[in-house]
């Protein structure tokens, strides 16, 4: 009884129309051609401008330019994980699948591949773009009106459900349900929430916003704080450092992707995970960066100037610089001295040399803490030998001298600016200072210490605002800066 059950079962798929299957947002999380796009940015970015002459002579030869310039890692992609299984399972029963896509045929090959489920593949050839009534077109001709089902997950699938025998509807097209069910019946949804606001808000990072403290710095160690509108201007040049900020890091995660997907714990990113869709992300850069800009124009120009540097420096970074050694640690260093500067000018004081120089290897050291640590990882999950941005795990030691070296230079000359720099007349207890400079000693041994023991998370700002010790000494030392003004 139970086998001609399962016989019958069979002979039912086996009878069932072939089941076609959209990639981008719908078999994928994200969107394919994007993903291109962003490895390209990454690898070649000066071929960017021909992708744009590229699409003078359409979309499908756009697209077949890309392909041929730059494939994403298949093997990393965003899959819907239910849909898979549907599709398996589907496979199993002897059904034929249907790969057909608007984006290259490279590019959905190589899918097409790594899964291991297709039967036919249907994708933009360099000339036709398989989209919309295209795509519907294309499915008529080779099954038939009525001859298949069809998967889909936007507004663009709708030519196909209507000419589909059946539509199975995934994410954002559940949304436009109705229309689907006026020409064909929908046979089974795949819900995908919209991203909640609070993914949108993880994605800018707002918890790196308290790097962008450092402008603050300047108000703490100059006369020109004593102005009426300096704590004004210094706020605002916070704000704007944050949403310039926010713009560099969609920036970086956008061409991070690959790796990303690698990595145990940035994997669950709202970008690397397909939680946002891409082309929001890429919209809102220049929305960050202008409301940074507006902002920027009501301080003094040379807080633009700092601000248009931090954002070129970031840039160069994300774009390659990451991956020289030694490179990388400088130029993240000077980052974060640029924040210091950009404070002074916003309130119209001069840096100070002194604190630009405790600034640039306070933050070398913890830069190395941070490849430190990415190292030991790595080479705990490897088993021995790795790699990483320019590092191999023969560098470690070098990395930690260095990086130990780097934090005592700057309690040095953090003391010396104290005894040198710091005007009597404007801080009475300056002397307070230099229980500053013992706490910061401390507190750099703190972290060290977890990164030599393996405690230390892959982000030493979080480290800094997690760990009991560490957030203890750093409340200290901001409590006695603020009693010594």
């Amino acid at each position: 009884m139970e086998e001609r059950g399962a016989e019958h079962r069979e002979a039912a798929v086996l009878t069932q129309p072939p089941l076609v299957v959209d990639l981008d947002r719908t078999l994928l999380r994200t969107d394919a051609s994007t993903e291109s796009v962003m490895v390209l940015a990454r690898t070649d970015p000066f071929a960017l401008p021909g992708l744009a002459w590229a699409l003078l002579r359409g979309r499908a030869h756009a697209k077949r330019r890309l392909a041929a310039a730059a494939l994403p890692d298949v093997a990393t992609l965003p899959y819907r994980e239910d849909l898979l299984e549907y599709l398996t399972e589907q496979k199993r029963g002897g059904r034929t699948l249907v790969l057909a896509t608007d984006a290259d045929a490279r590019v959905a090959h190589a899918v097409a591949r790594r899964l291991g489920l297709f039967d036919v593949v249907l994708a933009s050839d360099g000339t036709t773009n398989l989209r919309g009534t295209a795509m519907a077109r294309a499915l008529i001709e080779r099954f038939g009106a009525r001859g298949f089902d069809y998967i889909g997950g936007s507004n663009a699938d709708l030519p196909a459900w209507q000419a589909a025998r059946a539509a199975i509807v995934v994410g954002a097209a559940c949304r436009c349900a109705a229309r689907i069910a006026r020409t064909t019946p929908i046979e089974r949804a795949f819900d995908d929430p919209r991203p909640r606001w609070p993914r949108y808000v993880q994605a800018l990072r707002p918890h790196h916003w308290i790097k962008n403290a450092l402008v603050l710095v300047p108000l703490a160690t100059t006369s020109a704080a004593l102005a009426p509108s300096a704590f004004l201007h210094a706020s605002l040049a916070f704000a704007a450092f944050s949403l310039c900020a926010s713009s560099v890091y969609l920036v970086n995660d956008l061409l991070d992707l690959g790796a990303d997907r690698r990595h145990p714990s940035k994997r669950h990113r709202a970008l690397a995970s397909g939680a946002i869709p891409l082309r929001r992300a890429l919209a809102a850069v220049p929305l960050l960066l202008a409301a940074a800009f507006t902002i920027a124009h009501a301080l003094p120009a040379a807080f633009s100037v700092a601000l248009v540097a931090y954002f070129a420096l970031t840039t160069v970074y994300s774009l390659g610089l990451k991956d020289i050694a030694v490179v990388d640690v400088l130029w993240l260093a000077v980052g974060y001295a640029l924040r210091v500067a950009a404070g002074a000018f916003a309130i119209g004081a001069r840096p100070s040399a002194w604190l630009l120089a405790v600034c640039i290897f306070l933050f070398l050291s913890l830069a190395l803490v941070k490849r430190y640590t990415e190292l030991s990882r790595l080479q705990a999950d490897a088993g021995g030998a790795a790699r990483a941005r320019g590092y191999d795990s023969g560098d470690k030691t070098l990395i930690l001298v260095q990086g130990i070296a780097s934090g005592y230079l700057s309690v040095l000359l953090l003391a010396l600016y104290v005894h040198v720099d710091i005007p009597a007349a404007l801080h009475a207890r300056r002397e307070l200072f230099w229980i500053v400079c013992v706490l910061l000693l401390a507190w750099l041994n703190v972290a060290w210490f977890a990164a030599a023991r393996g405690r230390m998370h892959d982000d030493p700002v979080t480290f800094a605002l997690t760990d009991p010790v560490s957030l203890a000494l750093l409340i200290v030392m901001a409590g006695i800066a603020l009693f010594a003004l």
